[in-house]
């Protein structure tokens, strides 16, 4: 009984400093498991690894192996002229369906040295744009083109001569993949708000 009283006292306290009792509930829950070769990264909680299995090749039919972005929940296949993928060290796989998402990635996986990572080819002329390496990509910012996550566009071109004839037509800068990441982070804020606001929007919809 003493033990009840405590527990309700505990939760009143949270509810009146506006904590959601849904972070109790969700907090009381045992962790999935990992795989324990997996698990001795220090400074990444294990909420935070990559969901997907090992990978030696996961550019290989990317789509189809995975499907969706696991921070966003975007189809990888819909967005795939802007998607991204991470093959980490350990040959783990952060496949995601956009820079922003992939600098998400980056950012909670800080022991987690990244083997390669790639973009889809903007300037492919595919139905499906294949993937390149970003250290051979040419990325387009802020162009007139549609961003993904992002109200600033960052597309990556194989070609850096293709990248330029986009830039004549819809603007924008070039630059490598370390430009395009460090803008994607300096856009973070902006982005993450527009994004909230534009779900909050879709979610009112749905309810009418």
């Amino acid at each position: 009984m003493k033990k009840q009283i405590n527990r309700r006292k505990m939760l009143g306290i949270m509810a009146v400093s506006g904590v959601s009792l849904s972070v109790t509930a969700a907090c009381s829950q045992q962790p999935a498991a990992v795989n324990p070769k997996h698990a001795t990264v220090d400074g990444t909680p294990r909420q935070f690894f990559p969901k997907n299995g090992p990978d030696s090749m996961p550019q290989k039919n990317d789509i189809e192996k995975y499907p969706k972005c696991p921070y966003c929940g975007m189809s990888r296949k819909m967005w795939n002229h802007s998607r991204h993928l991470i093959h980490y060290g350990d040959d783990l796989v952060d496949p995601t369906c956009s820079l922003h998402c992939a600098a998400i990635s980056l950012s909670l996986n800080l022991d987690r040295t990244p083997k390669a990572i790639y973009a889809a080819d903007f300037g492919a002329d595919t139905k499906i744009k294949p993937l390149v390496n970003v250290d051979q990509a040419t990325y387009l910012v802020g162009s007139n083109l549609k961003g993904t996550m992002t109200a600033t566009s960052k597309m990556a071109f194989a070609s850096a001569e293709s990248a330029k004839g986009v830039m004549g037509e819809k603007g924008g800068k070039i630059g490598d993949f370390g430009y395009a990441l460090t803008e994607a982070y300096l856009s973070m804020a902006k982005d993450t708000m527009m994004i909230r606001k534009k779900r909050a929007m879709k979610r009112k919809k749905m309810k009418k």
